[in-house]
């Protein structure tokens, strides 16, 4: 029976993370603050035989979400000085400068990506009414409809950047209106909101729902997951990683030497924490992948040399000024012709990065420091290997200029002949 309950327990907090995490993410911020208010400046655009010219003016707007898809909004327009136009007939004129206020009352459909909620597009529609200051061919008040569209561009749940444009007709005439508006938005009570927590029923203690050693108020702080006993899925438990190992639970190759934490402590018996356990000057996933060696032998690494060297954007021609950095492989090569080569050209990763991009670019900026080798040392050409790993495998996270400097990197080993 108990047994039962804690089934059942477990089962309800993952139904309510789950809902917590995807439809309050989605749905709740537009439960808890409907409402929202927008300011700015606006530019109402008149057709050219309409008695007044185009003007600048200035809006205020309150609006309700329905929901995350759907709003209401009422907006107030003034536009303090409307230039009278010169028409042919000057008796069709005014006698001077005349205002407008317009109200108006649109319905919103948000066409945003509910990954992605910066970016809000959205469609609009509805009827307005426009009161000028004078006398107009098309009426002083003037009746209209219109529908456009715009962009929110959230900085947070409560302050936005907006602009919107439309074009509608109104009067009795039906005369073309259109407007441009550009301004801030604030939703109300959007900041008041609390991220929710597992609360534990009194009495109950602290749950470890996955077994991973972790309670889950504690995995919910780390931001692993507690149904998850292995978040990142590199073979060693959450609970593991923190406690005993000291790796990240969140990356599954914490000194990124090209091994899953799991492979080093399970399999191979490398050390999780240093990418070249050996200290023998190549990495131990390198060791193992590429090089069949014992990532705990010094002796049997092969000889490495990393090059720093930049390249032309969207270039594989190696720079003069790197020659000189070239020369003692160059030297080493001249030394030892029967020697076997292996170029590897790595990139970083950026947030527009694109994968098969710098995959084909460092493959060519690979081949092309093979050919310079192969120029400069004499070595024949079939001892020399290039390949390009795009920004698959970085020796630092892509974080910072200076990290992302050592993974825009050149890898150059050498295996000595006769071995």
């Amino acid at each position: 029976m108990t047994k039962t309950i804690n089934y059942t327990l477990a089962a309800m907090m993952a139904l309510t993370f789950v809902t917590g995490t995807g439809q309050a993410a989605n749905d709740d911020l537009f439960q808890r603050a409907p409402w929202f208010a927008s300011a700015g400046l606006n530019w109402l655009h008149l057709e050219g035989d309409v008695e007044a010219e185009s003007g600048l003016g200035i809006q205020g707007k309150v609006g309700y979400s329905v929901n995350a898809w759907w709003d209401v909004e009422g907006g107030l327009y003034f536009m303090p000085m409307l230039n009278a136009r010169t028409l042919d007939n000057p008796a069709d004129e005014l006698d001077d400068d005349t205002t407008a206020v317009r109200l108006s009352l649109d319905v919103l459909l948000h066409l945003r990506n509910q990954a992605n909620r910066r970016i809000d597009p959205f469609l609009k529609i509805g009827p307005s009414v426009t009161f000028f200051g004078d006398d107009m061919e098309n009426g002083r008040s003037q009746l209209g409809v219109s529908g456009g569209g715009g962009l929110f561009y959230h900085f947070d749940d409560s302050w936005a950047l907006r602009c919107d444009a439309s074009v509608g007709v109104q009067g009795r005439n039906s005369e073309v209106v259109g407007l441009f508006e550009v301004g801030l938005s604030y939703r109300f009570g959007a900041e008041k909101y609390v991220a929710p927590e597992f609360v534990v029923g009194a009495g109950s203690g602290d749950i470890d729902s996955d077994g991973d050693g972790l309670f889950d108020k504690d995995e919910l702080a780390l931001g692993t997951d507690p149904y998850n006993p292995d978040t990142d899925d590199d073979g060693l438990s959450d609970g593991d990683e923190v406690f005993k190992y000291k790796t990240d639970p969140l990356n599954p190759d914490t000194d990124f030497d090209g091994l899953s934490d799991g492979a080093e402590v399970l399999v191979h018996g490398t050390d999780p924490l240093n990418p070249d356990t050996d200290g023998g000057g190549v990495s131990d996933g390198h060791e193992v992948i590429e090089d069949g060696t014992d990532p705990l032998d010094p002796i049997d690494d092969l000889q490495k040399y990393t090059l720093l060297i930049e390249f032309d954007y969207d270039k594989a021609f190696i720079r003069p000024q790197y020659f000189e950095d070239m020369e003692p492989v160059v030297k080493v090569l001249r030394r030892d012709p029967a020697a076997t080569v292996r170029v590897e050209g790595h990139a970083d990763k950026r947030a527009r990065s694109s994968r098969a991009y710098n995959q084909k670019l460092s493959e060519r900026r690979a081949k092309a420091v093979a050919a310079y080798l192969v120029e400069h040392s004499g070595i024949a050409a079939d001892q020399v290997t290039a390949v390009g790993y795009g920004f698959d495998r970085p020796v630092a996270p892509n974080d910072t200029e200076e990290n992302m400097q050592h993974n825009r990197r050149t890898d150059i080993y050498i295996k000595k002949g006769g071995e």
